[in-house]
């Protein structure tokens, strides 16, 4: 599985481009804002004649799904969302123009993904991890193959996410950090939602949240 990402918005998130030899794409937490940034997606998308087929949030704060509407306008791809997470995708529309995002356009979910889950497109089967903490219904996308994992806002290089927003909880968070990443095991890649990408060995050794 080949990875490309693109740092967009204001608040400066990591949206995801998956795709393998098949050509076939999923874009993952689209949060691409302005005219630029959505020609910054879709032409790349078209250099390297890519095809989406699907988008994923990991979650649905709101610099993760401000590119959504655009992504649907122009490719017609289904939008996925674990269910708990629907209540935070519904609440952007009411803060959104305070957050400094006033063109934001809402987009709903087409369907829901699960824990236990796989996504498939074209070669590649993600599996789906429910990682909770950071928002109510986040999850995260393993490849085994490419031993990488995608983990929206769960674990950054040298942090972790913020667990003060609506349905967050620290422990909770922890929790979902040691039990279900912890085990992709040490040389597991991790693209995270804002940042550099890690490992969870690195973490596992020097991030000051999990060593506490």
């Amino acid at each position: 599985m080949n990875i490309h990402f693109f740092t967009f918005n204001a608040i400066q998130e990591n949206t995801y481009l998956l795709w393998d030899d098949s050509r076939e794409c999923v874009i993952v937490d689209a949060g691409c804002y302005d005219a630029l940034e959505q020609n910054e997606l879709f032409d790349f998308i078209a250099q390297h004649e890519l095809k989406p087929v699907l988008m994923l949030n990991t979650h649905s704060h709101i610099d993760h799904v401000l590119g959504n509407f655009w992504v649907k306008k122009k490719y017609q791809i289904p939008l996925k969302i674990h269910r708990k997470d629907e209540s935070t995708l519904l609440a952007v529309k009411t803060y959104a123009a305070m957050y400094g995002f006033p063109q934001y356009q809402e987009q709903l979910p087409d369907g829901y993904i699960a824990e236990g889950e796989q996504i498939q497109f074209g070669n590649t089967v993600l599996d789906i991890f429910f990682v909770p903490g950071h928002a109510p219904g986040h999850v995260a996308f393993y490849d085994v193959d490419s031993n990488a994992c995608i983990a929206g806002d769960v674990l950054f290089a040298g942090s972790v996410g913020r667990a003060d927003l609506p349905g967050g909880n620290f422990e909770v968070l922890i929790h979902s950090i040691k039990t279900q990443l912890y085990p992709l095991g040490d040389t597991c890649k991790v693209y995270a939602g804002h940042g550099p990408a890690t490992t969870i060995g690195r973490e596992k050794m020097s991030n000051p949240y999990l060593r506490k």
